[in-house]
Formats: C-alpha cells, sequence, structure tokens
C-alpha cells in the first residue's frame, strides 16, 4: 500500500470528495487531476468489494458501505495527525490536548478550570472544541479529541467516565417578572408563558422534556418562544424580561447573586444532571485528569 506518512493517498482522496461531493472540487483541493481522484476511488472499490458514492442532485452520497468506510477513514487521519502532533510535543516538551465540551459545560467553570491546570502546567496546550454531547462521542470514537467534559454522560465500551460533579435545571425570570415574587409557580402556570429554550440537541432541553412527559405533559403544550444554542444570550433574553427559561442553575450562579436573574422553584420539581469527565480507555495522562477533577471541586 503507498502511504504519506501513516495515510494512504488514497484515504485523503475518499474524504475530501465525500466533504466536497464533486471530483472537479476535489482534484483543484488535492492538486491532482480529475482522473487520478477517478482512479483512487476505484482502487478503493475494488480492494473492498464496494460502491463507494452514488450521484445525487446536486453533490456525490456515500452508501451505506461507503459510509463505513468513511467512518474509518476518518479514524485513520485522527490517529495520523495525533501521532505528529505527539511526536512535536515530545520534541518541544509540550503537551497538546483537544477537549471536547457540551455547551451548557462551556459556560460553568469548565474553561476556567482548563485555565488553571494551563497555568499551573506551562508546557500544556488546550483546544477547546465545543459540540452537542452526540458529536463529542463520535469525535472520542475516532480520536479526534482527547477527552470531553459533558453536562449529560456519554455510553460507549470504549470510554470510561469521572463524575465532576451534580446540577439542577431552574426556571430563570427577570426580577421584573410577576413570578420574581413567589416561592414557587406550577407547570400549569408556567404553561402560559413565553419560553426561551435551548435545542432539541441539548441535554439539559431533553432532562426537561422527560421532566414533562413523566407528569402527564407534553412540550408541545407550552408556548416555545424561540430555540437558541447559547446560554448566555438566554440569559440576556430573560434578564430583558422579553421571555423566560428552564435552564442549569450553574450557569446562571452569578447573574443571580448580582440580582440580574431571579430562580424560581417549580413545585414538586427535581431536575438533576450530572457533570461528567469522559476520556478513552487508553488516555495516557490519568493524573492529569484527577487534578481537574480536583481542581473542579475546589471551584464548586
Amino acid at each position: 500500500m503507498e502511504e504519506i506518512g501513516l495515510i494512504d493517498p488514497k484515504i485523503r482522496t475518499l474524504v475530501t470528495l465525500n466533504d466536497l461531493g464533486s471530483y472537479t472540487k476535489t482534484a483543484e483541493a488535492l492538486s491532482l487531476t480529475q482522473p487520478a481522484i477517478s482512479h483512487h476511488i476505484k482502487l478503493l472499490e475494488q480492494e473492498f468489494g464496494i460502491s463507494i458514492f452514488v450521484k445525487g442532485k446536486r453533490k456525490l452520497k456515500p452508501t451505506p458501505e461507503g459510509l463505513i468506510l468513511l467512518k474509518f477513514a476518518h479514524r485513520a487521519i485522527a490517529l495520523s495527525q495525533k501521532v505528529h502532533q505527539e511526536i512535536e510535543d515530545y520534541r518541544r516538551e509540550a503537551r497538546s490536548l483537544t477537549v471536547g465540551i457540551t455547551p451548557t459545560a462551556s459556560d460553568i467553570l469548565v474553561p476556567q478550570v482548563l485555565a488553571a491546570y494551563c497555568n499551573q502546567h506551562p508546557q500544556v496546550r488546550i483546544q477547546i472544541v465545543r459540540s452537542t454531547i452526540k458529536k463529542i462521542d463520535n469525535m472520542l470514537r475516532f480520536y479526534e479529541i482527547d477527552f470531553a467534559i459533558v453536562d449529560g454522560m456519554i455510553k460507549n465500551s470504549t470510554s470510561r467516565s469521572i463524575l465532576l460533579g451534580t446540577d439542577y435545571l431552574c426556571l430563570v425570570v427577570a426580577p421584573g417578572h410577576p413570578f420574581a415574587q413567589r416561592q414557587s409557580v406550577t407547570l400549569e402556570e408556567i404553561r402560559q408563558e413565553k419560553l426561551v429554550l435551548r435545542p432539541k440537541s441539548a441535554e439539559t432541553r431533553k432532562l426537561f422534556e422527560g421532566y414533562l412527559y413523566s407528569h402527564g405533559y407534553a412540550l408541545a403544550d407550552f408556548h416555545v418562544m424561540m430555540e437558541i444554542d447559547s446560554v448566555s444570550t438566554i440569559k440576556d433574553i430573560v434578564a430583558a424580561n422579553l421571555g423566560i427559561s428552564i435552564i442549569s442553575h450553574s450557569v446562571c450562579r452569578e447573574e443571580e447573586r448580582r440580582g440580574e436573574l431571579v430562580v424560581v422553584p417549580i413545585e414538586n420539581c427535581r431536575m438533576l444532571r450530572e457533570i461528567n469527565l469522559v476520556y478513552p480507555e487508553d488516555f495516557p495522562y490519568p493524573e492529569m485528569l484527577q487534578e481537574l477533577r480536583a481542581e473542579y471541586e475546589k471551584r464548586q
């Protein structure tokens, strides 16, 4: 097999063609001829005995067998990049790590914990990737990130987790909202309000919907005015008294302390969630994980 470093050039052609969906664009991107691109794909199809792509309306689409091949192609490229990075780190006596963080986790203590660790270990450089828990799970499987800190849980056979802490969902309103003076509110009362929520893919949203279902409600019974994938923006909208929201208590502690937001209990409500540090079985720096856990607990 012809290789450049650890990666067969055909693999790079495959991934690039899938991303761009066009033989012409792929040839331009890789500085190859279009016949060379076609030849690479044909060789892969012969090697595995499959058809990799079919023509779509606007671009090429992978077949089911092609998707399997692409999954491992992405993993191979990520591993190759990791090898190059670790060799470079060894030469520079440094350590570069990529950390996946879910949106809610990125709005609480996690960035500060990672920054504190970098200050204590100057040779460490961290890149943060913010994504959904599903995408982070895939990135862990394909070695595209080194570890992750997520709100919720990731369950797969190749990862391990450390519980950093627990949090709960709460109702937040502006100080000028009628609910701000209440000791508690009911779900029926919340139904009459305009809600600003995280998108369907967010773990906090799923937890809230699960809670509603267990109490005989559906989210369709409520007035969801907006869906926003930014906790900071949600807090700004609520603080301006333009809606109310259900968010994690940990992300609004400062605003609550400063009097910018008011947390109002929901009657008979208990929506707990976990903050977990998730890492591959073969993560090479276990002592780092324990240090991060201790730093997180110190800042709780």
